[in-house]
């Protein structure tokens, strides 16, 4: 049987085949068993979500799951997937959940665990939570069946949290922040106002229905426009539950989560917080990350792909920063897990105590033309055994050398074989991965 839990928790069509309120009750009241610290004490759950509609609709199952398994449940309401982890380790919970679907779009919805101090859960003790599915072994009564409190003052806390981990004042800046309609509509606002920005909300109104909606992290159009119609310094864009951050230059022009991570590193190592001069990052990386980071004297230390691969490599080393492409920043002095609200804070708090704008800061790093390419196969394995495509693979990797980059990953979940090359120039690379695309789609 496939693994339920993807790179970061259960995701699919909302009251659809697999996420209903039946299983979140399952998979929450199993979670809560799994978790149970075993002090004497019921354990002690914190839920949050994101507003997208089949929200509310999980929150009952997921709180009923809970308590179902002796579990109190602290609800938290509307809150980033970082304010949620956050709380977890703020009032010593035993778990967290928080409901979401990130970036996908509305209809999708998603369950998020998180382990004591507020930590994702490594492979085996999802494995264990998916084993204990149905069970219904020791379910309490009477007394010993959990309570439900509520937690209104959840936002500020959390904004308060991020306040105390941004280093100077914002006064001078100009920001605009698109919310994708999701998590961060109150929070991120509010943050960077009480920091001392000048803040345009953008799709900051979530009605249940709109988020993500041609807006966010994924639609960048509208906030570069925005940027520059407002003559702002800067533009921040948050997925649907605010765990990522891409950025926007004065000129309009996308800081990806390289850039921003490039930036951040640089800022660190300057200021002694850049534990062992090492950043973390995947295999996905741009190549001109890794030369930025070389000639700066930081080591970049690769992981697969999937934020839970960076946290399990910073936690391992001791690390201070880590992060993906797609904006998933982490800073474990402040962090368990990427935070979108946290990174911008920290990339606008070194615009301001440098002086330099966004787009001076981000030229450190010069992006090598990417592409990448999705090849439908009928067989991961044969791909992967196949010696005509290691010698293609060799043959590309032997032209671009020093200059470029190959790479060839499996889908972990499609039929798919992902194609990446980069090269001195978009032609280059486009045409390296053409080659590369069909040899790989003849051997399955």
């Amino acid at each position: 049987m496939r693994r339920l839990f993807g790179t970061d928790g259960v995701r699919g069509l909302a009251n659809g085949e697999l996420l209903t309120p039946e299983f979140a009750v399952g998979v929450c009241a199993s979670a809560a068993r799994t978790l149970s610290n075993g002090a004497g004490r019921r354990p002690v759950a914190v839920v949050g979500r994101d507003p997208r509609a089949s929200g509310e609709m999980l929150e009952a199952a997921v709180v009923a799951g809970l308590t179902s398994a002796g579990a109190d449940a602290i609800r938290v309401g509307v809150l980033p997937t970082p304010g949620v982890a956050h709380l977890v380790a703020e009032a010593g919970a035993d778990l967290g959940v928080m409901i979401s679907a990130s970036h996908n779009p509305m209809p999708d919805n998603g369950i998020k665990l998180f382990a004591a101090g507020g930590h994702k859960l490594p492979d085996d003790v999802e494995a264990e939570i998916e084993r204990g599915l149905g069970s219904t072994a020791d379910r309490p009564t009477g007394d010993a069946i959990g309570r439900v409190w509520d937690a209104p003052d959840a936002t500020t806390v959390y904004v308060d949290h991020l306040l105390s981990a941004a280093p100077g004042s914002l006064n001078g800046l100009k920001v605009v922040v698109d919310c994708a309609h999701g998590a961060a509509s109150v929070a991120a606002p509010e943050a960077y106002r009480q920091a001392g920005a000048d803040v345009i909300a953008l799709h900051a109104e979530p009605d249940g229905l709109n988020i993500n909606d041609g807006v966010g992290s994924t639609h960048l159009k509208l906030l570069q426009h925005a940027v520059v119609e407002h003559g702002a310094d800067l533009g921040i864009a948050h997925d649907g539950d605010a765990d990522r951050c891409l950025a926007v230059d004065g000129a309009g022009d996308v800081v990806d989560g390289d850039r921003i991570m490039a930036v951040l590193a640089l800022a660190m190592r300057d200021a002694g917080e850049l534990v062992h001069d090492t950043l973390v990052a995947t295999v996905m990386s741009n190549l001109g990350l890794h030369i930025a980071m070389r000639e700066a004297g930081i080591t970049l230390d690769t992981t697969k792909v999937g934020d839970r691969y960076v946290l399990e490599r910073l936690r391992e080393g001791g690390f201070s920063l880590g992060g993906e492409q797609s904006g998933h920043v982490v800073l474990p002095g402040h962090a368990t897990t990427g935070d979108g609200l946290l990174t911008a804070l920290r990339l606008m708090s070194r615009m301001a105590s440098t002086g330099s704008s966004l787009a001076e800061l981000a030229s450190v790093m010069t992006p090598l033309p990417q592409v990448l390419r999705n090849v439908v196969v009928g067989d991961r394995d044969a791909v992967a055994a196949s010696d005509r495509v290691a010698e293609a693979v060799a043959k590309a990797e032997a032209e671009l050398g020093d200059t470029g980059r190959v790479l060839l990953r499996p889908s972990g979940t499609e039929l798919l074989v992902r194609v990446m090359v980069e090269a001195p120039t978009s032609e280059e690379a486009d045409s390296v991965a053409a080659r590369l695309a069909d040899v790989v789609a003849a051997a399955s």
